[in-house]
């Protein structure tokens, strides 16, 4: 089993994953201001919350999109694990033909979703991933990264609605029934929600133009699995693509 780190701008994913199964899969909160002690404090109380000692990991490989933190959680890791993980970034081996302007600027966590999404579905992909920001990115026919579209996070915009209007409450995300809605909170609901799917579909019939074929989705992030069932085309959850990726990862340059 290796430790899969994976930080974004809200949460840091932690899992244990090997070829057979995913054995756990948290969250925490990212704090930038917690030191690499306390960050060591609660991954080691993750794994003793599931019953792991530090004995079964054999490695652990990090994603970032939070280059400052980069130091203290591979320093946390270290302290629990006695050894750095592999951090994901220029120089790593992906074997991942990156299309793009400047491919240094692609995000860690789209690289490490497209490594996954290649090995489990035929090409061309589209991988939606539902985070702070939506990203949906784009393998071609060949297995090419040949970039995709950066869109405001479902609960960014929920929360700039509530936000900037005095009268609309912070609502819980659920799936509503009708696109109607007969109260304030189901109309917000819909309104968020169908107008994500409606989105993402819209979208998605045009990258199926540019591309000249029916392409795979699929999606992941702790999001998706209350967008994804609202829109019309076929789209494979995949709550733990992002793990995935990190041990294909990690098994191509652990030495």
């Amino acid at each position: 089993m290796i430790l899969a780190i994976d930080m974004g701008n809200t949460n840091i994913v932690i899992g244990g994953i090997d070829e057979e199964r995913t054995y756990f899969e948290e969250r925490i909160t990212t704090v930038h201001s917690r030191t690499s002690t306390e960050y060591a404090l609660l991954i080691k109380d993750i794994l003793d919350l599931h019953g792991i000692e530090a004995g079964q990991i054999e490695g652990s490989i990090v994603s970032s999109v939070v280059p400052p933190l980069n130091a203290p959680i591979q320093s946390a890791v270290k302290k629990v694990l006695g050894r750095r993980p592999l951090l994901v970034g220029s120089g790593m081996k992906t074997g991942l033909n990156i299309i793009m302007d400047n491919p240094k600027t692609v995000g860690s966590d789209q690289i490490v979703d497209a490594v996954a999404a290649i090995r489990e579905h035929p090409c061309p992909i589209i991988i939606i991933d539902m985070g702070t920001a939506t990203t949906m990115s784009v393998v071609d026919k060949n297995g090419n990264y040949i970039g995709g579209v950066i869109l405001p996070g479902l609960k960014v915009s929920l929360d700039s609605l509530s936000s900037s209007a005095a009268q609309l409450p912070f609502i819980s995300l659920d799936i509503p029934g009708h696109v109607i809605g007969k109260n304030t909170i189901d109309c917000m609901r819909s309104g968020i929600l169908y107008g994500n799917a409606a989105q993402m579909d819209g979208i998605i019939e045009r990258m199926e133009e540019e591309l000249g074929q029916t392409p795979s989705i699929v999606a992941t992030g702790g999001l998706s699995r209350f967008v994804t069932p609202l829109c019309r085309h076929k789209i494979h959850y995949d709550e733990a693509l992002l793990l995935k990726g990190l041990l294909i990862l990690y098994r191509k340059n652990a030495g």
